[in-house]
């Protein structure tokens, strides 16, 4: 049965309800878009909306890659919900990136990608970040350094190593995505990966590693045996 409004579903197949009470994770992606949308359009309800949305964008991944000028272009949207959109995608990069009440512990290279992945393999520039670690290994923030393709002159030292003594870190570990989805390091990478490590020795931080990130793929410049 097509359900043009969305009161007319079955209230177990409200995506409210159903999160209420089987919790997100039971939810598809059109479903957590909808609550988020709230309402739905002339001859479309929010459900309906949502999977169109998602279908046209391609899915997660493409939503992220819009802006929110782009977002308010696609018909059903506009300035107000592509601006909650953009906000709830933001929170939830933040959350996974340097949520205080709950770091992650970084013991291999393998827990960065795990942490970073999801956001970073569907950026369309190269984006160079850096991970901040207490004595213990847990993430105490994972710092923007620059954006465009990596060379000495985008990646400072003192750019790379001033939030990491902010934050009195004990070591940092070098982040960043290659947007043809292949992580293989360039030389360029592997000229900066070494100054930056010279630069921590002279600081006394310790550059942990380089993780490249691909598409849901990722290597490691230590592994490499390059640090």
């Amino acid at each position: 049965m097509d359900y043009r409004r969305l009161k007319d579903l079955p209230e177990e197949l409200l995506p409210r309800e159903r999160l209420y009470q089987l919790g997100p994770e039971a939810l598809s992606n059109h479903e957590v878009l909808a609550i988020l949308l709230r309402t739905g359009i002339k001859g479309e309800n929010v459900l309906t909306l949502a999977e169109r949305i998602l279908v046209c964008v391609g899915g997660l991944s493409g939503l992220g890659k819009l802006t929110v000028h782009e977002l308010a272009q696609i018909h059903g949207l506009g300035k107000a919900k592509s601006a909650e959109v953009k906000a709830a995608l933001e929170l939830g990069r933040r959350s996974v990136s340097v949520d205080p009440m709950s770091r992650p512990v970084v013991n291999s290279p393998q827990d960065v990608a795990h942490i970073v992945m999801e956001e970073m393999r569907f950026l369309d520039r190269e984006h160079f970040r850096v991970v901040s670690l207490s004595t213990k290994n847990h993430v105490l923030g994972i710092s923007p350094v620059s954006v465009g393709s990596l060379n000495s002159s985008l990646v400072h030292p003192r750019e790379c190593f001033k939030e990491a003594i902010r934050r009195n870190s004990n070591a940092i570990i070098l982040l960043h995505n290659h947007p043809s989805g292949d992580p293989t390091p360039s030389q360029e990478d592997i000229e900066v990966t070494r100054r930056l490590s010279d630069g921590g020795k002279i600081l006394g931080i310790e550059v942990l590693d380089h993780v490249i990130i691909g598409d849901n793929r990722f290597i490691s410049l230590k592994e490499r045996g390059i640090i």
